[in-house]
């Protein structure tokens, strides 16, 4: 799963809406929280608005304190983020201020798209996507291609909602602001469509002048062998799980978290869990679950180690298990070595039985950690 992390921001009225319909912008935010903004820009790689964005409020999208952006340089980084547009037609002013204030910009469309743009003569990275707009591909080449880590995404409404229904936002950061807006044609944060079923998880909640600000993350799993921003927080849980294993010579440090596909968290658990010196990271978690649970059929198991296939200390290993209680998908860090058994194979054990197994290698590194010593 090769994508930055993406944090979307907006602003709304109590009613839900970004803007009015007047010719100026609504300012929904309190200077405070302007500031706030200015921070969050300056932490990240890529600030992205859409096209629509653009033609409406005519931003310049730029890290405004001199401090930031001296703090920026100082650390080897670009004065300001890369800036980045998306727009399926073309439609672009080649003189908005976006084009002519801060550093590098790019812009992904269409090939139709691309061939207008390269017409306008915008100072720009033009990347086409192929016949329509592919919010993964764009994640992919930012992140390969651009070394973008954190992206912060700031509308519009469609952006927003794109990003969300097709699970690749880490996080919602969503200012409220005391007013109402009351017209039905002015432009609301998010559209009609199908998001992620159940709650999402609230990370923060602060009050900024007279504004509040909340953050959010997804909670519910990836379907079949699409990852979702949500696979990505669950499995980062199931590594820091294995950090609470006793130590051992003889065996792994292994995390596992199982997850209903609404986002609900069923049972967590870890190696050598309250004393068992045996027990397994996957066995402790799916024993607190009973196994007439109708949630098991859509859950997903996360294992900071792929679950085994052979053991001594047990008559059934891992995989096994997870198979018997009827769970279709497991999301993994790490493939595991020929330290205690060769040619484990977990992994494929379970893709031959039907299921969807991810490895997210990114988390690796962070799936060893708790056993350097065996690696060593």
């Amino acid at each position: 799963m090769p994508y930055p992390y993406v944090l979307l921001s907006a602003a709304v009225s109590l009613d839900g809406y970004l803007d009015d319909t007047g010719p100026d912008r609504l300012l929904l935010s309190s200077p405070a929280d302007f500031d706030r903004v200015d921070e969050v820009r300056a932490s990240v790689d890529a600030i992205l608005i859409g096209a629509g964005t653009i033609r409406a409020d005519n931003p310049r999208l730029l890290v405004n304190d001199p401090g930031r952006r001296a703090a920026r340089t100082a650390a080897g980084r670009s004065e300001y983020p890369l800036k980045v547009t998306v727009t399926a037609t073309g439609d672009l002013d080649p003189d908005a201020k976006f084009w002519h204030t801060g550093g590098a910009k790019v812009v992904y469309t269409t090939d139709l798209g691309a061939t207008r743009i390269r017409g306008l003569g915008i100072a720009a990275d033009v990347v086409s996507l192929g016949a329509a707009l592919d919010w993964p591909a764009l994640l992919r080449d930012l992140h390969e291609a651009r070394s973008v880590g954190r992206l912060m995404v700031e509308g519009g409404g469609t952006v927003h909602t794109q990003l969300l229904q097709q699970g690749l936002a880490d996080e919602l950061q969503l200012v409220l602001a005391p007013l109402f807006v009351g017209d039905p044609k002015a432009p609301r944060l998010f559209g009609p469509g199908g998001y992620q079923a159940g709650r999402l998880r609230l990370l923060e909640s602060r009050r900024i002048g007279d504004v509040v600000l909340t953050r959010y993350e997804p909670t519910a799993p990836g379907a079949g062998a699409v990852a979702s921003a949500a696979d990505r927080h669950w499995l980062r849980l199931a590594c820091e799980l294995a950090a609470d294993c006793p130590p051992s010579r003889t065996a792994f440090s292994v995390g596992a978290v199982v997850v209903a596909a609404d986002g609900t968290e069923l049972a967590r658990g870890h190696s050598r869990e309250a004393g068992d010196p045996v027990v397994h990271a996957e066995e402790a978690a799916l024993a607190k679950i009973s196994p007439a649970d109708p949630r098991l059929a859509t859950a997903t198991v996360y294992t900071s180690l792929e679950p085994c296939t052979h053991r001594a200390s047990r008559p059934h290993p891992c995989a096994e298990l997870i198979l018997r209680a009827g769970v279709r998908r497991v999301v993994t860090a790490w493939r595991e070595p020929d330290t205690f058994v060769e040619a484990a194979d977990g992994t494929g054990m379970l893709r031959e039985a039907g299921m969807a197994v991810l490895v997210l290698g990114a988390y690796e590194e962070l799936a060893k950690t708790p056993n350097a010593h065996l690696l060593s």
